[in-house]
């Protein structure tokens, strides 16, 4: 018995001693030395532990304030990994009332010397600034100091809000591994929260509870009459102020989240909307109130609802029916215009001109449409609901879309919280529909920049009706190339290619490139390709209502490979696809196009005289599953000429994960066709 007792007695203390200690401050050298991530050797850092409290303070002058305690520990594997180690932390100082607090921010960088000596640099206040995004919105950065590979890092700060209908979502995975987490979440039994899990990694809670109370203070305010000094009647009033204390009990829930070794969720591969969203977590969401004595109050226990709520806030709604600010200028506009389209037409163009977006989505207003209108810049709410307003006082029937942006995840079940931006739509009497974002200045009616392309957006009309609308586009976004090229005896080849660019593909390419000279256009395209460039030209630049055409003649001496008396030729020349995009085993979330697409190629080579065709690359015609893509390639000689045609097509703008091995064999079938060559011989 005494055996086994000091047996256990070395086990607890051989367990003390090696448990991990995350209490701040607390690192061990153990952690500084570890040279790459257990579970993960390809990652350049980690979270050693992640720790947040959230829970309700009551403040008799204030009420409710909601307090998020955070806690990060970090190792830096690489010096890749250094980015991870500044921080942002976005607050709100509203024009009136309460603001966002960030305090109690503290943070160390811990390393090993030359010595074997363990120090630590201290976050110092020329570490940490603040920057002002928008007129409510700035955000605390911190950059933590001396970081060095093999780096711990390790911050802590306090954040308390008025906000308390708004409980930050909660993250599990990231983009690197993490080692532990402890998050507590405590909410008072009058706020009804929802939660829903989002993402490919599920942390269940354990659900407590606990009693509690809040002691409200109000004030008291008693007259009293008084006599004259001989006890007369009609000597006067006094008033006394006194304070009386009310105890309300209430109860608190709780949910715990607590796992370790959570692997990371890389953004490694292309087409990817937002690798956020399918990274594990929690959003909470507050859709009712059950104050004392009085009945449950929901907020957005239907769609309908939903939309009902946001639009009577007067930072939606209330914007609409703002329209002085701008009838003259639309009068003068509009004079002598009759067609709904064309109404539409100059509407929108006039705004998109005359108030540029900077950069901050939001279904809500920051400083109003009219404070927008006058400075010409504001948010995606204020363009938009401004853009609605004019499409309305036209005399069209305009509604505001909700939207949740790329990044902001989908809107499952009913939530406010769910809508990110607003757009605007128009229906014409013909019942024929367009959308319209006003604050990308290269998009065209039906043609949404990528940002609002996800899923469906929600039509809120001025009765309080809401119907869903699908925002992906219906007309495939295009690039076509024709090519023609003749090949001279010593093998070089020179020829002319004429390049279309339509729907999605015309606004990302005005987007991407309008701004950059022809110059430098014409030497990224001659580096791209390996090709020297004699003429380029780009038509149509500006006329959004029209395809980009690109025109290049070119000349190159690397298309063509001479071995013996033959000669080796790519089919599609410098518009081969040679890698296949898609490397993954298996893929956790959706292939994210944006759109559906369709590029085709179209090359005609000339069989330079002495030579004759030798072998040709055979068709191929294969298609994905449910028609979600289909690829066509066919090489065929007519007279002198090779005439080489591809079609590559996809019919869906979103690959679910269950089609990943399909389209990655998929593919890899167009990148080994292309990559076949022709073979000519010489005569």
């Amino acid at each position: 018995m005494k055996n086994n007792f000091i047996i256990i007695l070395v086990f607890m203390i051989f367990g003390s001693v090696t448990a991990q200690n995350y209490k701040f401050g607390k690192v061990s050298k153990e952690e500084i030395e570890e040279q790459f991530y257990p579970q993960d050797s390809t990652a350049d850092a980690a979270y050693l532990y992640k720790f947040r409290k959230t829970y309700y303070n009551y403040n008799n002058n204030s009420g409710f304030e909601i307090v998020n305690e955070v806690h990060i520990r970090m190792k830096l594997y690489t010096t890749e990994g250094f980015g991870y180690a500044t921080f942002k932390l976005p607050y709100v100082t509203p024009e009136s009332g309460q603001s966002e607090k960030i305090s109690g921010v503290k943070a160390y960088t811990y390393n090993i010397d030359e010595k074997g000596k363990m120090n630590e640099d201290k976050l110092s206040k020329n570490d940490v600034f603040d920057e002002k995004v928008s007129k409510f919105r700035h955000i605390k950065n911190v950059t933590m100091p001396n970081l060095k590979e093999g780096s711990v890092i390790e911050f802590k700060y306090t954040m308390t809000s008025p906000f308390i209908d708004y409980v930050d979502d909660l993250q599990f995975q990231h983009g690197i591994p993490v080692k532990k987490i402890q998050y507590t979440i405590e909410t008072p039994e009058w706020l009804v929260f929802t939660k829903k899990n989002k993402g490919y990694y599920y942390v269940k809670p354990i659900e407590t509870a606990r009693n509690g109370s809040i002691t409200f203070r109000t004030k008291v305010r008693t007259k009293n009459n008084y006599t004259t000094s001989r006890g007369a009647p009609g000597g006067g009033n006094t008033t006394s102020t006194s304070y009386e204390n009310t105890k309300q009990n209430l109860a608190y829930n709780i949910s715990s989240y607590e796992a370790e070794n959570i692997p990371a969720l890389k953004d490694n591969e292309p087409f990817v909307g937002s690798v956020r969203s399918y990274r594990g977590g929690v959003k909470y969401e507050m859709t009712g109130t059950r104050y004392p004595n009085s009945r449950l109050k929901n907020y957005s226990t239907t769609w309908n609802n939903v939309a009902k709520e946001i639009y009577k806030s007067s930072n939606f709604g209330g914007e609409l029916s703002k329209t002085n600010y701008f009838k003259n200028d639309l009068d003068a506009l509009l004079a002598g215009v009759t067609s709904e389209v064309e109404k539409m037409a100059k509407v929108f163009q006039f705004v998109k001109s005359n108030v540029k977006w900077n950069g901050y989505n939001g279904k809500y207003t920051d400083q109003g449409v009219k404070k927008a209108y006058e400075d010409h810049t504001g948010n995606a709410a204020e363009i938009n609901l401004m853009l609605t307003a004019m499409l309305r006082e036209a005399g069209l029937n305009a509604n505001p879309v909700l939207v949740s942006s790329k990044g902001n995840g989908v809107p499952l079940f009913p939530t406010i919280k769910g809508f990110n931006y607003v757009i605007s739509s128009v229906q014409f009497s013909d019942n024929s529909q367009v959308l319209l974002d006003a604050t990308e200045p290269f998009s065209m009616p039906n043609v949404l920049p990528k940002r609002d392309l996800n899923w469906n957006g929600r039509v809120v009309t001025e009765n309080g009706e809401s119907s869903w609308v699908k925002l992906a586009a219906s007309e495939h976004a295009t690039t076509e190339n024709m090519v023609m090229v003749k090949v001279s005896d010593d093998f070089m080849v020179n020829g002319f290619i004429r390049t279309k660019y339509d729907n999605l593909k015309a606004l990302d390419f005005r987007k991407s490139k309008n701004h950059i000279k022809d110059e430098e256009l014409r030497a990224k395209y001659e580096e791209n390709n390996n090709i020297e460039v004699e003429d380029f030209k780009i038509v149509n630049q500006d006329v959004l209502n029209k395809v980009i055409i690109r025109n290049v003649k070119f000349s190159s001496e690397d298309l063509v490979e001479g071995i013996g008396n033959k000669l080796y030729i790519e089919p599609s020349l410098f518009l081969t696809k040679r890698t296949n995009p898609f490397k993954l085993e298996d893929r956790k979330f959706p292939v994210d196009f944006a759109t559906v697409w369709r590029d085709v190629n179209k090359v005609t080579i000339q069989i330079p005289k002495g030579y004759r065709v030798e072998t040709l690359p055979e068709p191929l015609a294969i298609a994905l599953p449910d028609n979600l893509g289909v690829f066509k390639y066919q090489v065929v000689i007519g007279g002198n000429k090779i005439k080489t045609v591809s079609i590559l097509e996809f019919n869906a703008a979103m690959i679910p994960p269950k089609y990943y091995t399909f389209l990655k064999d998929f593919y890899g079938q167009v990148v080994q066709k292309e990559s076949e060559k022709i073979v000519l011989v010489k005569i």
